[in-house]
């Protein structure tokens, strides 16, 4: 048993919970807290920064996401619909929509860009983090290897804790999403597997963190269907967006670390 409460995880080498307030439980005496946004932000990061851009995280909708754009001389991200309202035969605007993402990065959109990308769950998460004892990594299917990778190499030694973002219900409170549980368990996954292929001694998982592989174990070999049919899956094709599902899925397709330096994240070297 580790220092703290039990909900702390404190003595699990890994540790695993859902949104802000269970993140900030146990990034207490972690070294690394890897924030999990499947559907879309951490997503959408990876995607950015892998096109050569930087990204601002926020909060949502009370104003300081205008206030940073401002501030930083960065261009505000707007919403899905807002985004498609706007769109032209030109790069569409930057939103939380990887496709559309996808696509500005294909058409070299995004290198030396600075974006203001707000949320109301992963990017308020990471903003909440910044300033802590910790190091923050947004990390997504497409980037847990690469992520893996950079905390065994790289990263402070110490616990790392790995928080799921979720999504929130229609009168606010948080609603746990499965796609995030995946994602988190996809990260935990890939790390116990780089650690051993570094010959580094074998991980401690909190039973939170073990049900969160076993969880993407289940649904690794459909993932592409799986995430597609949950639920944040099905909302989002019923409005339209059902290609950000798919760029959601590409497993492992971005080979970049999305790496919290000050009040940004940028691709870790």
């Amino acid at each position: 048993m580790g220092d703290g409460p039990p909900w702390s995880q404190g003595g699990a080498d890994v540790r695993f919970e859902w949104g802000p307030d269970g993140g900030a439980q146990i990034a207490r005496g972690a070294a690394v807290v890897v924030v999990v946004d499947v559907l879309s932000f951490t997503t959408t990061v990876g995607v950015a920064l892998a096109g050569g851009a930087e990204v601002l995280p926020s909060r949502w909708h009370d104003g300081a996401a205008a206030r940073l754009a401002a501030e930083r001389g960065a261009r505000l991200a707007v919403g899905r619909l807002e985004a498609r309202a706007l769109a032209s035969d030109d790069v569409p605007p930057a939103s939380l929509s990887p496709a559309d993402m996808v696509r500005a990065a294909g058409a070299g959109a995004l290198r030396g860009d600075r974006i203001v990308l707000p949320s109301p769950n992963g990017s308020t998460i990471v903003a909440a983090l910044s300033g802590g004892d910790a190091r923050v990594v947004a990390a997504s299917l497409r980037t847990r290897a690469a992520v893996s990778r950079w905390l065994v190499r790289s990263a402070p030694s110490g616990p790392v804790a790995v928080v799921a973002a979720g999504e929130r219900w229609p009168d606010g409170p948080l609603r746990p999403a499965v796609e995030d549980l995946w994602g988190a368990g996809s990260v935990v996954e890939a790390l116990v597997a780089e650690q051993r292929r570094a010959g580094r001694r074998e991980l401690r998982l909190s039973p939170e963190a073990g049900a969160a592989v076993a969880a993407f174990a289940a649904v690794r070999s459909d993932l592409a269907a799986n995430l597609a049919g949950c639920a944040s899956g099905l909302e989002l094709a019923a409005a339209g967006f059902a290609d950000d599902v798919v760029v959601a899925a590409g497993l492992d397709a971005d080979d970049v670390v999305p790496l919290l330096v000050g009040d940004a994240l940028r691709a870790a070297t």
